[in-house]
């Protein structure tokens, strides 16, 4: 009897819950496929460029020009927006780049566990195609890139 009772107050809390979740109103990306800083309500475009690519013997070498990133950060733990068309937000990795005779550069040994890390990300889908994705470790000031772990696309940006 007393089952009978609760199941319809329990039936009906949950309706309520649900009916209370919002949507998502903060500022959306203007392009597509755009990785974006979020400081506040504003919107900051990484810098969108190609790695290029130098292979040796049992390492590869990813360089992006200049010694810094146009796009900056003071937040140790950056979040990021992303309208998805074709990058998938699950195959986005994060690195740290190093800087070297002018240039940043990312080098990854193959086959032994030596080089570059991949940093732990946090994705949540906001809203359709809209994610955010955030940095799940606070990051130490420097040069680091987002990229489609099957891209040389890369989202640069600077922390400091």
């Amino acid at each position: 009897m007393l089952a009978s009772f609760l199941l319809p107050a329990l039936l009906g809390t949950a309706s309520v819950a649900m009916q209370g979740a919002e949507k998502y109103s903060g500022p959306r990306p203007p392009k597509p496929d755009m990785l974006y800083l979020l400081h506040a309500d504003n919107l900051i475009p990484t810098e969108a460029t190609e790695a290029k690519e130098e292979n040796k013997k049992d390492e590869t070498t990813y360089m992006l020009p200049g010694p810094a990133s146009t796009a900056r950060t003071p937040l140790s733990e950056p979040i990021f927006l992303l309208q998805s068309e074709k990058i998938l937000p699950d195959r986005i990795e994060l690195y740290r780049f190093d800087v070297k005779n002018g240039h940043r550069e990312l080098v990854m040994s193959k086959g032994r566990r030596k080089g570059a890390k991949v940093l732990h990300l946090s994705v949540a889908k906001l809203d359709g195609n809209l994610y955010k994705i955030e940095a799940a470790e606070p990051l130490d000031n420097g040069e680091y890139s987002l990229s489609p772990n099957d891209s040389n696309k890369v989202f640069a940006f600077e922390v400091y």
